[in-house]
């Protein structure tokens, strides 16, 4: 059974802050890379897909809005899902929470592409990877 949203947590560390105390804008990134890391992780027919090297999903606009910020020793959970797909493209919705308050620290939308790998050109979400990625959207 796939979960369509999935969810990691995370503990904020002093490396992650910058001058002022808090996380620094960059390190969210990299948060929430580790969701859609953990994401296709816990999809193994959509990376079974993917892993055959021919085609990879690309990144091509990432918008994030900063709600609060987040400090040393907070508690975070980074929740992921599939929010739409298109013929060319998809989007991925992604927020950070605070554990303990539930505060919406971050909120991230994501755009991606089908990269055909041989030919470096964007290509149409179809067919299997279609059929694989279908079941996973959260209206």
């Amino acid at each position: 059974m796939f979960m369509n949203t999935t969810s990691i947590d995370l503990r904020v560390r002093g490396f992650h802050l910058d001058g002022y105390g808090h996380v620094n804008h960059a390190r969210y990134l990299e948060f929430l890379e580790e969701g859609r890391w953990d994401y296709f992780d816990r999809h193994a027919g959509l990376m079974g897909v993917l892993s055959r090297g021919d085609v990879a999903f690309v990144v091509v606009n990432l918008n994030i809005d900063y709600r609060t910020a987040a400090v040393a020793g907070d508690d975070l959970e980074v929740r992921t899902h599939l929010a739409d797909l298109g013929s060319r493209s998809a989007r991925m919705s992604q927020q950070i929470t605070r554990k303990s308050d539930g505060a919406l620290v971050v909120r991230a939308v994501l755009t991606f592409v089908l990269l055909d790998v041989a030919n470096n050109k964007a290509a149409s979400i179809e067919g299997e990877l279609r059929e694989a990625l279908e079941p996973l959207l959260v209206s």
